[in-house]
């Protein structure tokens, strides 16, 4: 099966730093929300790569962890 790769065009100013992370510097996260998907990024690692998910997957991500799906 062929993975399919989805890319989202975000500039910095898109991101949007996670309240929790304002409070807590260790989980550095940073949301970018557009119409055609989501970026998130770490603030504290620029190295790191930005992930980008269509609006769906953000919503099913979202839905699991309302429904405690994940370990945090």
């Amino acid at each position: 099966m062929k993975e399919t790769v989805f890319s989202l065009r975000v500039s910095d100013d898109d991101f949007i730093k996670s309240s929790w992370s304002k409070n807590n510097p260790k989980t550095c996260v940073a949301v970018a929300i557009k119409s055609k998907g989501v970026a998130v990024r770490d603030t504290k690692d620029g190295t790191k790569k930005t992930l980008s998910f269509t609006r769906k997957e953000w919503k099913a991500f979202l839905l699991g962890v309302k429904n405690g799906e994940f370990d945090v």
